[in-house]
């Protein structure tokens, strides 16, 4: 059994005592006797005013595409749900989903939410010991899979996990693997669950893990509630309406994949593009024509694929529908920003939250202006500032703007993640006089607009000075020959740490000196000799997690200078 662990703060603002989130509560339907069920705002307050309208399109490479209506997703989820009570997976147990992209992933999010279970995603090329610590951890009832995923996957650790969860395959096609259930089979028998489980705002709804940068996966708890978040972001910072066709490109595996890949977006009513294929430049932009996509969703990493591409390669193709286009993930850079603009002619809009967060808290929203390079606000209802701790464990909040200190949120938003699973005191680390600390540095600009500087622990300090990796790479990606920028620390003796820059070319650049001293006197220029990069270090390709983000611890272990007794000069 899932059980909240509760937030360990007052959740009473010292800046407002009324409740901003009102009005947003009042627009979800809502459950009798003040109940509150992701799923069926997600798909049956839909499925009755409009049952026919489409709720997924999904496209795969090989040419294969389907639809699915809110009626059909509403009597699916009921029918999932009915199999995992004829199973006996009781409420507030958790259903894990090990799943390739496509309407059976939709179906196993709302029918789990819908039986009151904790629902907990699973990227699809996690190895065995990614798999297994995260079923062990969250104790595992169930488990949703496809065949080949069982055959790659799930059958190398199933056996090791006690007690053994029960493991549903989607498309056994009538032939389940040995010790495994047909799916489809159960759903069909099964007793539709018309009603959800009586969920309120504060039962368990998903587990999701997080590495972060240090230390064992854990599991973050998020709530029904949560959903309140979810759709007032997917309304105001994203402008989603019924009529709206989007595409969030993110694996539901992730979190953003999960609620603004479905969840935020269903809720909506709006119709949702899902693409089981990897990224491909030329197919990507094929799908957002073929399939009228109005609003996108990407990574800053798609950004610089397509950049790499060219202007005019994706100005060959046609975009009548787009009118809004957002990134999450990584910081954006401002040359992404005004490449969105030369390419497609609208920006890409930078978005920040994290797994904690459960929903976006700082944006560029849409119908605001874009400062490139910027997070942007936060959004109405979330109270954000900037702090430096102290050794006492305190914080002294910065008031002057443009200085760098740690982002801290109160947190009295609903999305807010209600602790680590089995980890109070890890979750009591996370705060301070009562903010949530989110691990990242940032400014606050004299308009009120936040600017990220890095991770805490990614920070470089070199000569006295706090170097912030993406003030580094955002100046290199204003180079046209990067294509890819990552800045990593090297232990030095004299200055702490020298500042490293990992570059990869773009296809008509060739790692030479000459191209090694035009880009260090390029961040010269831009950055001044305090902050620019020490040295270039050329790289066909950077190393990524399996959600797209550049690795630079990897890097800075791969950096044949590390172990040097002497530094590295410029050239």
């Amino acid at each position: 059994m899932i059980r909240e662990k509760g937030c360990p703060v007052s959740l009473v603002s010292p800046a407002r005592t009324d409740d901003p989130w009102a009005a947003a509560r009042a627009a979800l339907e809502g459950l009798p006797d003040g109940g509150l069920n992701m799923a069926w705002e997600a798909a049956d307050r839909h499925a009755r005013e409009r049952p026919r309208a489409i709720a997924v399109r999904w496209t795969a490479p090989d040419g294969r595409a389907g639809c699915v209506t809110y009626g059909a997703l509403a009597e699916r989820a009921a029918r999932f749900a009915g199999a995992l009570e004829a199973l006996g997976i009781a409420p507030g147990t958790s259903v894990f989903g090990l799943l390739e992209r496509g309407p059976a992933q939709v179906t196993a999010i709302l029918g789990s939410l819908r039986a009151g279970a904790v629902y907990a995603p699973l990227f699809p090329e996690f190895g065995p010991e990614p798999l297994q610590t995260r079923l062990a951890g969250g104790r595992a009832a169930a488990v949703v899979t496809s065949v080949a995923l069982w055959k790659r996957r799930l059958s190398k650790v199933i056996d090791g996990l006690d007690p053994r969860p029960e493991v549903l395959v989607a498309d056994a096609d009538g032939d389940p693997p040995a010790g495994t259930h047909d799916l489809r089979a159960l759903m069909d028998a099964a007793e539709p669950c018309t009603l959800p489980v009586a969920t309120g705002p504060e039962s368990p709804a998903f587990l999701q893990f997080t590495s972060g940068t240090t230390g064992q996966p854990k599991g973050a708890l998020h709530v029904h509630e949560a959903l309140v978040a979810q759709h007032e972001t997917a309304r105001s910072v994203l402008g989603l309406t019924p009529d709206d066709v989007f595409w969030c490109t993110a694996d539901p595996g992730w979190v953003t994949g999960l609620v603004y890949g479905v969840l935020a977006p269903l809720s909506v009513g709006c119709t949702v593009v899902v693409d089981t294929g990897d990224f491909d430049a030329r197919r990507w932009l094929h799908l957002l024509g073929e399939e009228r996509v109005t609003v996108w969703y990407t990574t800053p990493t798609a950004v610089r694929l397509l950049r790499r591409a060219g202007v005019d390669f994706v100005r060959g193709h046609g975009f009548p529908h787009l009118r809004r286009m957002f990134s999450v993930g990584e910081p954006l850079d401002a040359t992404a920003v005004r490449f969105g603009e030369e390419a497609f002619g609208l920006p890409f809009r930078d978005t920040w939250w994290q797994t904690e967060t459960g929903a976006i808290m700082i944006a560029n929203a849409a119908g605001d202006m874009v400062t490139p390079g910027a997070m942007g606000r936060p959004v109405p209802g979330i109270h954000a500032a900037i702090a430096h701790k102290r050794d006492d464990g305190g914080l002294d909040f910065v008031h002057a703007p443009d200085t760098v200190g740690d982002l801290v949120l109160w947190p009295d938003w609903p999305s807010r993640f209600r602790g680590y699973l089995d980890a109070p005191e890890r979750t009591t680390r996370c705060f301070a006089d009562g903010w949530y600390i989110t691990g990242d540095l940032a400014r606050r600009d004299a308009e009120g607009r936040f600017w990220f500087v890095g991770r805490a622990d990614d920070v470089i300090k070199a000569s006295g000075h706090l170097v912030s990796p993406f003030e580094v790479e955002s100046a290199l990606l204003a180079h046209p020959a990067v294509a890819e920028a990552a800045a990593t620390g090297r232990p030095d003796p004299v200055a702490g740490q020298l500042v490293i820059a990992h570059v990869a070319l773009n296809p008509d650049y060739a790692p030479t000196d000459e191209q090694r001293r035009a880009l260090l006197a390029h961040a010269r220029k831009r950055l001044g000799a305090a902050l620019a990069p020490r040295e270039i270090l050329f790289r066909d390709a950077m190393p990524k997690t399996r959600s797209g983000k550049i690795q630079r611890r990897v890097l800075q272990a791969e950096d044949p200078g590390s172990a040097a007794e002497t530094p590295a000069t410029q050239g």
